[in-house]
């Protein structure tokens, strides 16, 4: 019998090759990757924060800690969701999985809300790159409303990405595509939701917290 043969005898009896192992390892890599990147952008901020230390505390007393206090909390309860929605699954409470990850949604959709509302209020009073009011600053406050805009937005870009991810997700498993005992592609959608989450804490600090 060839290999093709095998292979379709194989799945008109239910078994279908999965490589969990291999899924996760490259989820895994994925995340390193992200990690570099971030991490290059961090160094950068340390570099502008060492030559520019009192710019950077004047300019981080226009942002609003209460904002960034709240998306913070809001994302540290998106991962605690996520990873339960994982637990109820592999105890076969697909019901709880569905409401969890759901709820896991919905708070992602609350930071780009609030996101979106601190973004407009620092558009109104021309601290971005490029406005007039930011040219007549000094360069240290310029740089840090550079990489303000550049470190945020591109974490922001990465919770709609995982909106998406998990909003696929969630579909799966309402569809039974995913289920108690073939739940890895709700692991690694967990484990990007962390990274999300794992950025965020470092940024909130270096931006919120400067002041």
């Amino acid at each position: 019998m060839s290999q093709t043969d095998h292979a379709h005898a194989a799945e008109s009896h239910g078994h279908i090759h999965r490589d969990d192992i291999g899924s996760k390892m490259g989820m895994w890599l994925f995340l390193f990757t992200e990690l570099l990147l971030f991490g290059g952008m961090f160094l950068i901020y340390a570099v502008y924060r060492y030559q520019y230390p009192d710019q950077f505390h004047i300019a981080g007393m226009e942002l609003d800690t209460g904002i960034g206090t709240l998306n913070t909390i809001i994302l540290l309860t998106s991962s605690l969701t996520v990873a339960l929605s994982i637990a109820a699954l592999q105890r076969k409470n697909k019901f709880l999985s569905v409401v969890l990850l759901l709820i896991t949604i919905v708070l992602a959709f609350s930071f780009m809300i609030n996101k979106y509302f601190e973004w407009g209020v620092k558009f109104e009073h021309g601290l971005y790159p490029g406005s007039e009011t930011l040219l007549g600053k000094p360069n240290g406050e310029i740089l840090f409303f550079g990489l303000y805009f550049i470190m945020t937005g591109l974490h922001g870009l990465h919770v709609v990405i995982g909106i998406i991810f998990l909003s696929i997700i969630l579909a799966m498993i309402i569809k039974d595509k995913i289920t108690f005992d073939n739940y890895v592609k709700l692991e690694n959608s967990g484990l990007y939701w962390h990274l999300v989450d794992l950025i965020w804490i470092f940024l909130f600090p270096l931006f919120y917290l400067i002041q």
